[in-house]
């Protein structure tokens, strides 16, 4: 998984009076929580763990918070959730999802009954940040349902609080960004990944037509606009 930062920086010049003798006006907390939520976690052992600690048998762990009077964004906590690893169950709640999965596990033991292996959903939503105007939540999590190896992904949310949705890239830059931000963004990638200004993207990774694309998997924070490439986004597994 590969993160890249793009940071926009603005210098404040008109510096007043107040600035230096003044300092009885408080001055807002932006980190402070301004939404009231209460962290919650489902979490189900398979029939068969008896036992066995949760690091062997199948266990299905999701944590999240609810937040009080905020429907709309509880249910995109919930989606994001459900559709993490491309489940597409749209309208399924988080316990329903659970139980599916342990379903699927069932049904994986019963057609192999020799088999030692065991299922793990392990995902979370996370908040990173709250502001009078914006809450940012990390979804992430690990999945295993057989195969080589399993599935590590991670998503955000940027909740528009007074809007009540979320919040795009449109939202926030200046139009006709895409081009002028791409490039900024090819740059941080080119030098993370030690590749010279004319280096071909051909061979080694899975840009489309081999040419360097911005993902919609960002977080907006403090220092700038953080995206995020998951596996498979941009080279091979095995390449970490």
């Amino acid at each position: 998984m590969k993160a890249m930062y793009l940071v926009f920086l603005g210098i404040i010049l008109g510096l007043s009076s107040c600035m230096w003798g003044d300092d009885k006006k408080p001055k807002p907390d932006i980190t402070t929580d301004t939404l009231t939520y209460v962290n919650k976690t489902i979490k189900e052992r398979a029939t068969d763990c008896g036992n066995k600690p949760d690091s062997g048998c199948t266990v299905v762990k999701i944590s999240y918070p609810m937040f009080n009077g905020q429907d709309s964004l509880n249910e995109t906590v919930s989606y994001k959730l459900v559709n993490l690893f491309g489940a597409d169950e749209q309208g399924t709640n988080l316990q329903q999802y659970t139980e599916h999965f342990l379903a699927g596990y069932n049904a994986f033991k019963k057609h192999d009954k020799r088999s030692a292996m065991f299922f793990t959903l392990d995902s979370h939503a996370k908040i990173i940040r709250q502001d009078s105007s914006l809450t940012t939540l990390e979804i992430s999590g690990y999945k295993f349902q057989g195969g080589a190896h399993g599935s590590s992904i991670t998503t955000f949310i940027n909740w528009n609080i007074k809007g009540e949705r979320s919040i795009k890239l449109d939202d926030i830059l200046k139009d006709n960004y895409k081009e002028k931000l791409t490039a900024i963004a090819d740059t941080i990638f080119r030098k993370q990944e030690k590749l010279n200004d004319t280096a071909s993207l051909a061979n080694d990774y899975f840009f489309k037509d081999s040419k360097f694309a911005l993902n919609n998997n960002f977080s907006i924070t403090p220092l700038g606009i953080r995206f995020i490439y998951n596996q498979y986004e941009i080279k091979p597994y095995a390449a970490g």
